[in-house]
């Protein structure tokens, strides 16, 4: 690109822009004499008027001074903090189009970071929900202070400002009802609420999670030293307030950190942990467990690596990144054996034991990396039939990848949760194998994120 090309807008320069598509951040994304220009908040077809806020050498961001022709398919976000929180990207965009867009994306991201020859793959239809709302089962507010009042919610996108959420639109309707209740008994008993700059006060974040279809409630106080002050009135508290609470819980964090939760966990009161169900599979969630946090919305995932795997009850599966064990546990009645592996020992140990509870004896699970694993296994005579992978945003670790080229499972069923690492990671792997299909999920409706199932076959 030429210096004069570049040089073209100015930070604060007004101009007209038709948005094109939308980014995988759920922005829109225009070209403005042929630089492209990131405006969140418009929609694909969309003319507007912009002001741009960040220019880069190779884009700029802009934001929305004036809409001059409204997609067809805007409509009013219900959340009164929906433009201050940065929670949620796509209220503004009804659902149905939602889903056209999700699948929009994994298309772009196969456009950009892989060769493949994307109108020749079978990229079906996005899966959606029915009721697109009150999903997620489980909330971390921050909380703090304004004159006196006690807040909980999240900080505003690119800011240090804590928006105070009463009822987040995405929320299960008790973690919403969970958390005001914890909010007003902090407040009433006068708690000291933790404060970022000072680092003084105890409180710092109200976890709230519910078993969508046990309705088992936890709540879990995360404090900056292990002294609680007026501890027995708090649990006393919420207890009276929240009949349904199972399970209190202390998590003391008193690091200068982003992260939520700290080394220490306490139980206050009640179990360590609530019960869910995902189908016919019941799960221990402890304070620190990870599970998925659109329950419905995974029993759809689960079925789609199902189908994908498609197992006849002769195949091993190895089942890398398997964290709790959900997905092998999901799939073990079509397996000969299961072998999962994680980094997190923790994870191996619930994997363990969610597979003990369900009586699947045909289930190993080791700590360790699925690369340097799996090709001790093949030493020792065990080869997978098909090698399951769920891996982070990153994607999969080089040295996995050529592992799975080498050890040449028939099948690969690759989930993933970020388009961008899927297709250069698929690009790599159709060396070898043949592509079937490509099936997006929507697990976090009114969000820009969506998961993928892609079914990869040895040619």
């Amino acid at each position: 690109m030429t210096q004069n090309q570049t040089a073209q807008l100015k930070l604060g320069q007004t101009f007209p822009l038709t948005i094109k598509r939308l980014g995988i951040n759920g922005e829109g994304v225009g070209y403005f004499k042929k630089q492209v220009v990131f405006v969140p908040g418009a929609l694909p077809g969309e003319e507007v008027v912009v002001e741009a806020t960040k220019v880069h050498p190779k884009f700029s961001e802009g934001k929305i001074k004036k809409v001059r022709k409204k997609s067809q398919h805007r409509v009013v976000p219900p959340c009164p903090v929906y433009d201050q929180c940065g929670g949620c990207q796509l209220q503004h965009l009804e659902y149905t189009q939602q889903l056209k867009e999700k699948r929009d994306i994994v298309i772009q991201s196969l456009e950009r970071h892989s060769r493949l020859k994307v109108e020749d793959l079978n990229i079906k239809q996005t899966i959606g929900m029915d009721n697109p709302w009150s999903y997620r089962n489980k909330s971390s507010f921050q909380v703090g202070t304004q004159n006196g009042k006690v807040l909980a919610g999240l900080y505003g996108l690119n800011s240090h400002k804590l928006i105070n959420i009463e009822q987040c639109a995405v929320q299960h309707p008790q973690t919403n009802a969970a958390v005001e209740t914890v909010k007003q008994v902090l407040q009433d008993l006068q708690i000291p609420i933790y404060h970022e700059k000072t680092r003084k006060g105890i409180v710092r974040t109200i976890v709230a999670r519910v078993g969508i279809q046990t309705g088992e409630l936890q709540i879990v106080l995360i404090t900056a030293k292990k002294e609680l002050p007026k501890k027995a009135l708090i649990i006393e508290k919420i207890k009276s307030r929240l009949p349904e609470v199972k399970s209190i819980i202390q998590n003391i964090n008193g690091q200068k950190t982003s992260l939520i939760f700290g080394e220490e966990t306490f139980n206050l009161d009640g179990s360590d942990f609530i019960q869910e169900t995902l189908g016919d599979l019941q799960f221990e969630l402890s304070a620190r467990t990870f599970f998925q946090l659109n329950p419905e919305q995974t029993v759809k995932l689960y079925d789609e690596v199902k189908k994908a795997a498609a197992l006849t009850g002769k195949e091993k599966v190895a089942d890398a990144y398997c964290g709790v064990g959900t997905i092998g546990l999901w799939v073990a009645d079509g397996a000969s054996e299961i072998r999962g592996m994680d980094i997190i020992p923790e994870s191996i140990q619930d994997a363990k034991k969610n597979a003990k509870r369900h009586g699947i004896k045909h289930a190993k699970y080791v700590t360790g990396k699925a690369e340097e694993l799996l090709p001790k296994w093949v030493k020792e005579g065990w080869k997978p039939d098909v090698i399951i992978v769920d891996p982070p945003r990153t994607g999969l670790d080089r040295a996995l990848i050529q592992t799975i080229l080498t050890v040449k499972p028939k099948k690969v069923v690759y989930v993933s949760c970020n388009p961008s690492t899927l297709a250069k990671d698929i690009d790599v792997l159709s060396k070898k194998y043949k592509i079937e299909m490509i099936q997006p999920v929507d697990m976090f409706p009114q969000t820009s994120h969506v998961e993928v199932v892609t079914e990869l076959k040895l040619k």
